[in-house]
Order: C-alpha cells, then sequence, then structure tokens
C-alpha cells in the first residue's frame, strides 16, 4: 500500500502516542522504510521539548507584572490628562462665549 507523505504526516502524532489503528502503523512503518523525509520528521517529534526552569519562568512572570503595572500607571496617567484637557476646553469655550460673543447665561 502507497501513502503519500502528507497523509503521513498527519498520522505521526497519532503514531507517536499508540493511538492509531493497527492498520496505520503498519502503513506509517511500511512508508518510513523507503522515505528519509517522513522518518526525519518522526526523530523531530521524537525530540523533548525543551522547558525553562521555574526560576527562569519566575522571572519572566515577574518582568511581565512590571510591564503590566507600568503600562497600567500610564493609562491612568493618560486618563487624567485627557479629563483634565476636557475641563480647560470647555472652561475656554465657555469663557471666548462670554467675553467675546457676549452670550450670557440667564438663570
Amino acid at each position: 500500500m502507497t501513502v503519500c507523505c502528507d497523509m503521513i504526516k498527519d498520522l505521526l502524532p497519532l503514531y507517536l502516542d499508540g493511538a492509531c489503528s493497527s492498520a496505520s502503523k503498519a502503513a506509517v512503518d511500511e512508508h518510513m522504510a523507503s522515505c528519509e523525509n517522513c522518518s526525519a520528521e518522526l526523530l523531530a517529534m521524537q525530540r523533548e521539548i525543551p522547558m525553562h526552569s521555574v526560576a527562569q519562568n519566575l522571572k519572566e512572570a515577574e518582568a511581565v507584572l512590571h510591564l503590566s503595572k507600568r503600562w497600567q500607571k500610564g493609562m491612568t496617567k493618560s486618563l487624567w490628562k485627557g479629563i483634565y484637557l476636557t475641563i480647560l476646553s470647555i472652561a475656554a469655550l465657555l469663557l471666548v462665549l462670554y467675553f467675546f460673543l457676549d452670550i450670557r447665561i440667564v438663570y
């Protein structure tokens, strides 16, 4: 039975986990005997993924937390600056209306 490389690459994760059928396992074994590319793909999948140490993960988490706090502080500062500039703009508009256009607010 000849199977294309794309089908074998789809089956490789199941093959590694032992979750494929015996027919699929036989097809993968047969294909691996003649295909160097798929054999290399299998070897690459079998290698362990390097994991960072707990200390390094905590250090990275602290850096992210620090950046998050700085970002939050900057957002709060920008909010207050926006409120302040809005109040100043409204006050300037009211002063222009009051003094230069002679518009009075009557109660």
